[in-house]
């Protein structure tokens, strides 16, 4: 469901009613087979707050989510009226035998919809609607001025947003600088360097050439006005064009339409669906504030109406602790005041959640995945539905420990108002907190899909096979190891971007460093001013950022195509005797062009099915089954196995297929080393998780010869791992560390923290209230420190 008016996507909380059975305490789950569970049957109580754990492709997501969830939605798209179901994200019927007792269910997962610059924290919440209704009944007008409907301070209506700038707040220009970096080059020789590549930027040369302009002169030497016009003009003439015939090719005459270097950029920015065409367009462009609205993305009108002494844009550009602070002390008419608390009593369940230090204004792009989830969760505890499943995705992301504290009295609430929780978690203390615990493993991918334990917490200390046990109840003390001596130190700042205001930072190098602090304490901007600091600097000969943000984002993209595996395994089968018979190249072994690929699905292995008002659905393709290949290069066997085969291999399996060939091996073994030996080799990018997609980084990353002093920045990369999963990690980033390498780690796990050499923690609390370094040092130095609230938690990982 979009909503036009607040440009936000709010498919990610779906509710889905379905038939429930009261009498029935428990959801009863039979014959459990989605992805890799193993005919699970489980029972889980009602209206009660229930974990699900396990090693990283265990298969609990694929309980909760996959599963459970996704029954609860089939039920409810059966319900509604087939026209209406067009309108209804659909996550598939799930293999399950049947599961009875279940009542209708909402899902907050850390998915977002596409990247939107209109959607914000104040559209996500609809706090927004709540302060334009406070401005347009009770807001201060100027003498004589028309009382302004609400929809007039929305920055996404017609009525609301500045001509110039159409709400978006920034303006985007370009300048001969820019466009023409090197003015010694011919237009020929590419003077215009945010010109298209290939037949396009041909195809503008040609034209030009047409209409009478020097293409092959140095750009410095030609008529001013004619550079002008070339670059910026908003004519689009339309001329004959006669290419020079090259060898071997008949070029006819053709009708080309010129496109200014300023329109062709603008144009490519605002509308491409290429990320990285819009990225390249966007190395040519200046972002400004509007000069129109300054910023503010609103008409005039709306800006000459005043609350609290403030415009509406000066509101939503306040922390949300202090926007609360600010109604609350207003005193005005009784509509007024109902319409101030309601909005104070709104936020106070956003600023509970510790995302206080965010402003309404704040885009949500900008935000992490656990920020956007946690957003949601406050909107539905203001929602006050009862007898729902609320099925929640690891909403620990991205939490320091003092705000998961708060998180566990939210989910309580949710409880205590009637519902049943189920939680997705690798955070420990949100294990010990729950009612019911479901133990899903006991390894990953086809070594898990086993429940080893439906029962309270308490009763897990008696599973052996559990790797969540050992982490519960027997907790091993922080290896003892001597702090590393650094080679030297990069110096970062002052910093002022964000809350930072001034800061300086000492990174020492040649050891693993430790960046902590509370949720929007500064510390992502601070790592961030450090990999620009370092890719200036020549101490550093690498700089390497392995973030969690996907490999791809289609079905074509997959771990193979992600760490070069593909391109070794397609010349193994280039050079199979069968292959070299028949002629076939590597290219035959590719899905992803003409070929050998099966046609009917272009090498996606399935084909989408238009249903009369019924939206897409898919179903494997009829000719290859899935295998994505036509039956020709399919004929072609390695060691007995087609491509396609090859491809639906797990790492691990991988691992000992290829033991001799070198360039595979290596690739495989780093893949292993960082814990994702369950997935296959042609799992698609979409079906990865952000953790997922991080280790992928990384081992993408460790395969490469490591000579040069590379500095490695990750940005929590235990989200999404249980705690076994983060030992085996820990054991990669401290052998880049002992290797001379430097580690910076931005973390909220005190296991990862305690064996850190350094660390350095911001604070003492979020947005305006942060941005301060509060402590550094070693970890115990850091657990020593009077207002640092690291402290704490890091002395009880330490045992001090």
């Amino acid at each position: 469901m979009h909503d036009t008016e607040t440009g936000t996507d709010h498919g990610t909380d779906t509710f889905s009613p379905g038939p429930a059975a009261p009498h029935d305490p428990f959801v009863r789950v039979r014959g459990a087979r989605e992805h890799n569970l193993r005919g699970v049957d489980v029972d889980i109580p009602r209206d009660a707050l229930t974990v699900f754990t396990g090693v990283s492709g265990s298969g609990k997501s694929s309980l909760a989510f996959g599963t459970i969830y996704a029954e609860a939605q089939r039920r409810y798209f059966e319900s509604v009226a087939p026209y209406a179901r067009r309108l209804i994200h659909q996550v598939g019927a799930p293999k399950v035998g049947e599961i009875t007792g279940l009542p209708p269910a909402v899902s907050l997962e850390q998915r977002r919809a596409a990247p939107n610059a209109r959607s914000s924290v104040g559209t996500v919440t609809t706090l927004s609607n709540s302060l334009r209704m406070l401005f347009s009944r009770a807001g201060a007008y100027p003498p004589g001025a028309e009382r302004l409907d609400s929809d007039a301070f929305s920055p996404n209506t017609a009525a609301g947003a500045c001509p110039s700038c159409h709400g978006l707040g920034r303006v985007h220009e370009t300048s001969e600088e820019l466009l023409v970096p090197d003015p010694g080059l011919s237009i020929r020789e590419g003077a215009i360097a945010a010109w298209p590549g290939a037949w396009q930027g041909k195809n503008l040369r040609d034209v030009l050439d047409t209409l009478g302009h020097d293409v092959d002169r140095p750009w410095r030497e030609l008529d001013p006005k004619d550079r002008e016009w070339i670059l910026f003009t908003d004519e689009q003439p339309v001329v004959t064009v006669h290419p020079v015939r090259e060898a071997n090719r008949i070029q006819r005459p053709y009708q080309g339409t010129y496109m200014s270097a300023r329109r062709y950029v603008l144009h490519t920015f605002s509308d491409s669906k290429s990320a990285t065409l819009r990225a390249k367009a966007e190395r040519f462009l200046t972002s400004a504030p509007c000069p129109v609205c300054g910023g503010s993305r609103l008409r005039p009108e709306a800006l000459a109406v005043t609350f609290a002494g403030r415009t509406i844009a000066e509101l939503a550009g306040l922390p949300l602790t202090a926007l609360a602070r600010t109604l609350a002390a207003h005193e005005g008419s009784e509509t007024a005041r109902v319409l101030t608390e309601d909005l104070v009593a709104r936020i106070a369940t956003v600023t509970e959640l510790g995302l206080g230090y965010l402003s309404l204004d704040r885009a949500t792009p900008t935000l992490s995945n656990g920020e956007l989830q946690r957003l949601r969760l406050a909107t539905q505890l203001r929602a006050g539905l009862f007898g729902v499943v609320y099925v929640l995705d690891e909403p620990s992301a991205g939490l320091h420990p003092a705000d998961t504290e708060a998180l566990l009295v939210v989910l309580d609430r949710l409880k205590a108002a009637g519902n049943t929780v189920f939680v997705v978690e690798h955070h420990l203390d949100v294990v010990r907190h729950a009612d019911w615990l479901v133990d899903v493993g006991p390894r990953a991918g086809e070594h898990g899909g086993r429940v080893l334990h439906s029962g309270p917490p308490a009763a897990l200390a008696e599973v052996a096979g559990s790797a969540t046990r050992r982490f519960l109840f027997d907790p091993e003390p922080v290896p003892d190891r001597a702090v590393r001596t650094p080679s030297g130190e990069l110096t970062v700042g002052p910093v002022t971007r964000h809350n930072l205001d001034g800061l300086e930072a000492v990174f020492p190098l040649g050891v693993l460093t430790a960046v902590t602090g509370v949720s929007g304490s500064g510390k992502s901007t601070l790592v961030g001013a450090l990999t620009e600091t370092a890719e200036e600097n020549g101490d550093v000969s690498r700089v390497v950022t392995v973030d969690q943000k996907p490999i791809g984002r289609t079905p074509r993209s997959n771990l193979a195509t992600y760490t070069g595996l593909f391109d070794v395994v397609r010349k193994l089968f280039t050079e199979t005797e069968e292959a070299r018979e028949r002629g076939y190249k590597a290219g035959r072994f590719s899905f992803n062009v003409p070929g050998g690929r099966c046609e009917t699905c272009q090498g996606e292995g399935f084909v989408s099915v238009e249903l009369l008002f019924l939206p897409s659905t898919y179903a494997p393709c009829p000719d290859c089954q899935g295998a994505r290949y036509n039956p020709e290069t399919l004929q072609v066997r390695l060691r007995g196995l087609t491509i396609a085969e090859v491809l639906d291999l797990t790492v691990e399996a991988a691992g000992d297929f290829f033991a001799d060939v070198p360039a595979a091996a290596r690739a495989l073994r780093t893949l292993l080393d960082v814990g994702l030996g369950y997935l296959r080799l042609g799992q698609p990018a979409t079906e990865l998780s952000g953790g997922e997609a991080q280790r992928i980084k990384l081992a993408a990353e460790l395969q490469r010869p490591r000579r040069a002093h590379t500095l490695y920045v990750l940005d929590e990369p235990t989200t999404g791992l249980h705690p076994a999963d983060v030992e085996v990690l820990m054991r990669q980033l401290h052998g880049l560390a002992d290797a001379g390498h430097t580690v910076v780690v931005v973390e909220h796990d005190m296991d990862v923290v305690a064996t850190a050499d350094r660390v350095l923690d911001l604070g003492p609390g979020g947005g305006a209230e942060g941005g301060r370094i509060v402590a550094e040092g070693t970890p115990a130095e850091v657990a020593r420190t009077p207002g640092s609230r690291t402290a704490r938690f890091l002395a009880a990982r330490l045992g001090l």
